[in-house]
């Protein structure tokens, strides 16, 4: 990969932003517990809340942030242990007290590095604007695990969040969404390499947010859907909504879904209390089925579209794709999809769908130890439809492709995994990586810095560097090699300070230990490795 660094004049003109204050919450420290700080919060305020120690549950925030200055309220991990919240009706609240005041809510908020557990109704109430939950455990909450409020909610953001033996029955979640489209219009539910399981009840995703992102998550084990998207709830709504006043959308890219039990994957539409009439799409997924279909199409919805998923069972079975019957379509049936991979045999299969591909085996790694990764020789190689086309009659708006990232694997990871490099994408939720390994994402990071995508083991990368007007006169990196950047270095990162003279530029190719400088793709012209290892400035 190649990258023209070309030297710009910048100016930079900033307002000054007074720092917040930093509390600190914990055993010895000068505040005991969150409820001691949560009145005196302002934004840009910082909470560091030490871990290996138990806290009462009962936290209520309503203070705001602002979009500039977030509060961030932080568990600290002590011995690797983050802090607890226990307890209380809601463990831990970010409140709206009165909906028509929605600047009078805590809004803005970081909350991350947490453990929840043992809330009687939510471990987590979400009634605000732009929440980030980021590296938290919720656990062994009888009923909701994470609820947000039907009035008073906007955007959420939940990353890196594990949650399992939450919900009860098939009315209580492990995660249950909503935004209020009256006074928070345009939001969205984000919710990207999370892992969610062994739910105790409900679904382990019902969302009834006006936008939808489900991506790069590994989901399984819901005791009804894994996945429930629909509209919202009319009983709930507040004064103002109709149902004609958004429409709700659902973009689902990069996950694993795997049902452990006889239950539907998804249902998509309604409920049979608030439905979308909306637009769905579901992109490079990895989906396991049970016994009842994966879609349940039920209500009011206007389009739906897969591309490049697997549909199998673990048991190696056929499946039921799709089940229409309950659907209320506001234009018609409106199936399309491409590339998908789908057991031979299965039934209900869209026959709008093109370039589907089937068999008996998608050739996992190793289904037994959860290792979903293609197999050498496994169909879904370079099967993927490398520009799934939206239909045009019903355009699914701002859809991601593609995927960047892998769902963590079987396991909240301490950083997202990008999706492994390839020139032909892999149909499912993730990719085989290339052979020798390819190092991809080569990007500025500043004016002088650049970084790249890790590359499963390897121990260290080499950088070189080149001047680009020569190779392009000369059509060699022999001749244009400048410099080894880096040699066997530990991270991801390089730095150049230098600057190339007016009308140059130079160019950065790394290598993994054990990899190539090539990318293996169509557009590359010709070999790299032997014309970059004969210039006697090449990294040894």
């Amino acid at each position: 990969m190649t990258i023209a660094l070309r030297a710009l004049p910048l100016i930079l003109l900033s307002a000054a932003v007074a720092a917040g204050a930093t509390y600190q919450v914990g055993p010895g420290k000068p505040y005991a517990n969150l409820q001691a700080v949560a009145g005196l919060l302002n934004p840009g305020d910082i909470v560091e809340v030490d871990g290996n120690a138990t806290y009462a549950g009962g936290v209520i925030f309503e203070r705001p942030g602002t979009a500039a200055q977030p509060i961030t309220i932080r568990g600290i991990r002590i011995n690797g242990n983050r802090p607890i919240l226990s307890g209380s009706t809601n463990t831990v609240t970010f409140a709206t007290p009165d909906p028509d005041l929605p600047l009078e809510a805590a809004s803005h908020y970081i909350f991350e590095g947490f453990e929840l557990t043992a809330g009687t109704f939510r471990c987590l109430y979400h009634q605000a604007d732009d929440l980030t939950v980021r590296d938290v455990l919720v656990h062994d909450c009888p009923a909701h695990g994470i609820l947000g409020a039907d009035q008073g909610s906007g955007s959420l953001l939940l990353e890196r969040v594990e949650v399992h033996h939450c919900g009860a029955g098939t009315s209580q979640h492990q995660i249950y969404v909503a935004t209020d489209e009256v006074h928070h219009p345009g939001s969205v539910f984000r919710m990207r390499h999370c892992y969610l399981h062994d739910s105790n009840g409900g679904n382990n995703v019902k969302s009834r947010a006006e936008r939808n992102e489900i991506f790069y998550n590994w989901i399984e084990g819901a005791l009804y859907h894994e996945l429930e998207l629909i509209g919202p709830d009319p009983g709930g709504a507040p004064a103002g909504w109709t149902e004609a006043l958004a429409r709700e959308d659902s973009d689902v890219v990069g996950n694993v879904l795997w049902k452990r039990n006889t239950a539907f994957i998804t249902r998509i539409g309604g409920d049979g209390t608030g439905q979308s009439n909306g637009r769905y799409r579901f992109v490079n997924n990895t989906i396991l089925a049970g016994t009842s279909a994966v879609f349940r199409v039920f209500d009011g919805i206007q389009s739906v579209e897969m591309h490049n998923n697997v549909f199998c069972r673990a048991d190696g079975t056929a499946l039921n794709v799709i089940r229409t019957v309950e659907a209320a379509w506001t234009d018609g049936e409106q199936i399309a999809g491409s590339n998908n991979w789908v057991r031979s045999g299965s039934t209900n299969i869209p026959a709008a769908w093109t370039g589907t591909l089937t068999g008996t085996s998608p050739g996992f790694t190793d289904l037994a130890t959860n290792d979903l990764t293609p197999a050498a020789g496994s169909p879904l190689l370079n099967a993927a439809d490398p520009s799934p086309a939206t239909p045009a009659a019903f355009p699914f708006t701002a859809p991601l492709f593609p995927p960047a990232f892998q769902p963590p694997k079987h396991a909240v990871e301490a950083a997202p995994a990008p999706r492994a490099f390839d020139c032909d994408l892999d149909i499912g939720a993730l990719e085989r990586p290339a052979t020798p390994a390819v190092v991809s994402g080569l990007r500025w990071t500043g004016p002088s810095a650049m970084a790249w995508n890790a590359v499963a083991g390897a121990a260290s990368y080499d950088v070189v560097k080149g001047d680009l007007p020569l190779l392009r006169s000369s059509g060699s990196f022999a001749v244009s090699i400048l410099s080894c950047l880096e040699n066997n270095g530990a991270d991801t990162a390089a730095v150049d300070p230098a600057v190339p003279a007016p009308g140059g530029g130079f160019y950065y190719l790394v290598r993994a230990a054990g990899g190539t400088y090539d990318c293996s793709c169509p557009s590359q012209v010709g070999p790299r490795d032997a014309d970059i290892q004969a210039s006697p400035l090449d990294c040894p």
